[in-house]
């Protein structure tokens, strides 16, 4: 399968509901990372919880300059474009992302978080933290994007890596079933949403 899609992730600044601060994508073709990415940040209206910082290491001082996310979506728009999307447990993105640019629905959204669960059943976690620890993705990751773990580039990138290393050893039917479960937006999937 040689489809493009784009792994994403979202950083958000602690509020109810959150607010993005940090949007990155990565593209994939194939299941195999391009090198082509995409980075944004943005000033949240509401400030970022202190809480939160010390996750993902993004403080007031590094948005200060930044861009409204209204300033820039179309920018955004004409990145996400109408490709599949790849994330860990997806819906977060979904939700942050549809709330802040209600014209983006993407084509298919793979949660990898699915994936990870359906193709290792005998774990006692999912989380991408712990799988790409357990797997030994992470230098991957990093290499990919020069950040750390809980930052959108990172994340995105590791959710790309991955779901190519759990899909890689099967069968390209298997492939299929499994990727249709996992996609979020199927009509399957829709009376979930």
């Amino acid at each position: 399968m040689n489809r493009r899609m784009w792994a994403i992730d979202v950083e958000g600044n602690g509020g109810s509901p959150p607010e993005i601060i940090e949007l990155a994508i990565v593209e994939m073709e194939g299941f195999k990372l391009t090198g082509k990415h995409k980075h944004w940040r943005f000033k949240p209206k509401g400030g970022i919880t202190p809480a939160v910082s010390r996750i993902h290491g993004i403080w007031e001082r590094d948005v200060a300059d930044a861009p409204d996310l209204e300033d820039v979506i179309d920018d955004v728009l004409e990145w996400l474009e109408d490709t599949p999307v790849v994330g860990h447990n997806v819906r977060v993105e979904l939700d942050i992302i549809g709330r802040a640019i209600a014209d983006w629905k993407p084509t298919a959204a793979i949660d990898t978080l699915r994936v990870a669960r359906r193709l290792l059943p005998n774990e006692k976690k999912h989380g991408l933290e712990y799988l790409g620890t357990l797997l030994e993705l992470n230098g991957a990751a990093s290499q990919a994007t020069g950040g750390a773990i809980h930052s959108a580039p990172f994340d995105a990138a590791l959710s790309a890596i991955l779901l190519d290393h759990l899909l890689t050893p099967l069968t390209d039917g298997d492939r299929l079933v499994v990727l249709y479960d996992a996609d979020i937006l199927s009509k399957r999937q829709g009376s979930l949403l």
